[in-house]
């Protein structure tokens, strides 16, 4: 199967970001993409949290939505929508990643579990301030492939994707807006821990660049295979247009690596 990621420099308006979204979707398709993944926030990544809340519930349900929808049966692919707000419970939202089916059809809906809620050196995060956690990990079918989602900070929480490991994943999705500080030093090593652990593929498209409000993202979008090769990485240019990511993901791939070293068979919980 032939997996896409796309890399994205999105900012506050909702329109251009889903222009550049439909243009790359438009390249996975013609390069034969069967499964496309959106990073994080890929349709707004503006700031304030009234102009969040305006998004959820209006441009989300009333273009961003549909849009996925139509892109999916356009292309005839599986679309991982990284993560766009929701309306939630109350005052807050949801940081939710939809997926849909070749024929639009939405299959399922994962509403980020562990949220942002950190102190750096140059930026305080607080994620849980306007965002309801999510409480289901989220799996969905795709021929013989199985999928666990993710979002972003969930990659620090390996009991996540062992769970998904255990329910038969074979595929780990995490689309992320990862800090620079923080992508620069744990990015990379955490996707290929959870790759090699899990003995799954790791699919992680990423926000990249400068954001409204300062906020600056790592990019560095990867694909790694079970055993923990890196198939391919995006260039890291950052230009506005966007980055696709392409690899082939082989599901024979993953028998040999759990049948080489069956750590997932040999592991004792007590």
């Amino acid at each position: 199967m032939r997996a896409a990621c796309l890399q994205l420099n999105s900012g506050a308006d909702v329109a251009l970001n889903l222009a550049r979204v439909a243009a790359l979707l438009e390249r996975a398709a013609a390069a034969r993409a069967e499964l496309v993944v959106l990073p994080e926030n890929f349709s707004f990544m503006g700031e304030g949290s009234q102009a969040k809340v305006q998004v959820a519930r209006e441009a989300s349900l009333r273009e961003v939505l549909p849009f996925l929808a139509e892109q999916a049966k356009r292309h005839r692919l599986l679309l991982v929508a990284g993560s766009l707000l929701l309306p939630g419970d109350g005052e807050k939202l949801r940081n939710s990643c939809p997926v849909f089916a070749a024929d639009g059809r939405c299959l399922a809906t994962y509403d980020k579990i562990h949220l942002f809620d950190i102190e750096l050196e140059d930026d305080i995060y607080r994620e849980s301030a306007f965002i309801q956690a999510g409480n289901e990990p989220v799996r969905v079918d795709f021929g013989d492939w199985r999928l666990g989602l993710s979002i972003c900070y969930d990659l620090r929480f390996p009991e996540l994707y062992r769970l998904y490991a255990a329910e038969g994943c074979n595929l780990l999705t995490v689309p992320s807006a990862f800090t620079v500080p923080t992508g620069r030093a744990h990015w990379e090593t955490l996707l290929r821990a959870r790759a090699i652990e899990n003995q799954a593929y790791v699919l992680a498209p990423a926000q990249i660049g400068a954001h409204p409000g300062g906020r600056q993202t790592y990019g560095h979008s990867l694909i790694i295979d079970p055993w923990g090769a890196v198939l391919a990485r995006a260039e890291n240019h950052g230009r506005e247009d966007g980055e696709l990511v392409l690899a082939e993901l082989d599901l024979q791939r993953v028998h040999e690596v759990r049948s080489q070293i069956p750590a997932l068979q040999n592991r004792r919980l007590h």
